[in-house]
C-alpha cells in the first residue's frame, strides 16, 4: 500500500482521542497531531500511540488544517484527515488499505460518508446521512477553503472517487460541551453569513462537486435569501417532517431541534446583534 498519514487536529480531546488513534493504527504510517494547546491528557494519549504532535495557536478549522499542509514535512502519499470524535469503522479501514493498492493516477480523492452518533444513537434521518466528505486525498492535490465555518476539503486536480463504507462522528461529551461548542460556531457562522450577504466571501468559488456543491447551492440561493429567524423554523420543519428526523426518536428530536432550530436561530439573531451594533 502506499504511505499514507493521518492528520488530527486536537483540543482537550481525551475522550474521544483513544478510539480515533486506535481505528487508523495499522493503517496510518504517520500519525499527525495538530493541538491548540490542551490542558487535558489529549497530548500523552496521542503520544503513546506513537504520533508526533506539533502545537499551533487555533483560529478556525481551515487554518489549522492548511497549516499543517504547508508547514508539517508530511511523508505519506496520501492525506487522511480526521477530528479527534471521529473514527473509521473495521471496513472503511480494509476499504482504504485495498483501494490505496490499486488506485489508479487520475483519481486524486475520495469521498467518505460520515454516519453520526448523538447522545449514543445514530441518526440516520432529517437528510443527515449520508453526508459524503472529500477526507482522503493524494499530497498535494488538495486543501481546505478558506472559510471561518462550513469548510470542505476540495482538490485542486484529479478526479475523484467515492468509498463505500462510513466513518464514525461519535459525541462523547456532555450535552452543555456540545451547545457551547455551537454557540461559538454560531458566532463565526454569523461572521461568514454576512460576508455573503456583502458579497465578500468566495461562498461559491471554490472546487466543490456534488452533494457539498447542492448543498451550498441550496444554502446560498435559497436559504440565506428567506426572512432572519423565520427560516430557522422552516427548516427545522423541513428536517424533521419531511426528510423524517421523527424516526431518529427522542435523541432525534434534541438534535434537529437543537442543530436544525436553536443553532440557526442563534446564528439570525448575532446576525441582527452584529447589524445594529453596525448601524
Amino acid at each position: 500500500m502506499k504511505n499514507l498519514t493521518a492528520i488530527i487536529l486536537t483540543y482537550n480531546e481525551e475522550e474521544n482521542l483513544k478510539y480515533c488513534l486506535e481505528s487508523v493504527s495499522g493503517l496510518a504510517d504517520e500519525i499527525l497531531i495538530v493541538d491548540s494547546y490542551s490542558t487535558d491528557k489529549t497530548v500523552e494519549i496521542a503520544k503513546k500511540f506513537g504520533a508526533e504532535v506539533f502545537e499551533h495557536p487555533f483560529e478556525n478549522q481551515a487554518k489549522q488544517f492548511n497549516w499543517a499542509l504547508e508547514n508539517l514535512e508530511i511523508k505519506g502519499d496520501w492525506i487522511l484527515r480526521l477530528d479527534a470524535d471521529e473514527y473509521l469503522t473495521k471496513e472503511l479501514k480494509a476499504e482504504i488499505a485495498e483501494k490505496l493498492n490499486a488506485v489508479s493516477e487520475e483519481i486524486s480523492g475520495f469521498y467518505i460518508k460520515r454516519r453520526a452518533y448523538f447522545m449514543g444513537r445514530w441518526i440516520k434521518h432529517g437528510g443527515y446521512y449520508p453526508t459524503w466528505i472529500l477526507r482522503l486525498f493524494r499530497r498535494g492535490k488538495a486543501k481546505s477553503e478558506e472559510r471561518a465555518m462550513d469548510e470542505h476539503i476540495v482538490l485542486s486536480e484529479g478526479k475523484s472517487a467515492k468509498l463505500k463504507n462510513d466513518f464514525i462522528d461519535e459525541m462523547r461529551k456532555s450535552l452543555e460541551w456540545w451547545t457551547a461548542k455551537h454557540n461559538n460556531y454560531s458566532t463565526r457562522e454569523a461572521e461568514e453569513r454576512i460576508k455573503i450577504a456583502e458579497g465578500k466571501s468566495g461562498f461559491l468559488k471554490s472546487g466543490l462537486e456534488g452533494q457539498a456543491k447542492r448543498k451550498r447551492a441550496l444554502k446560498n440561493n435559497f436559504y440565506l435569501k428567506l426572512p432572519l429567524f423565520c427560516r430557522s423554523l422552516f427548516y427545522f420543519i423541513y428536517r424533521y417532517f419531511f426528510r423524517l428526523g421523527f424516526l431518529d426518536g427522542k435523541e432525534g428530536l434534541i438534535f434537529h431541534f437543537l442543530q436544525g432550530f436553536w443553532h440557526q436561530f442563534l446564528i439570525d439573531a448575532k446576525i441582527c446583534e452584529k447589524r445594529k451594533n453596525k448601524r
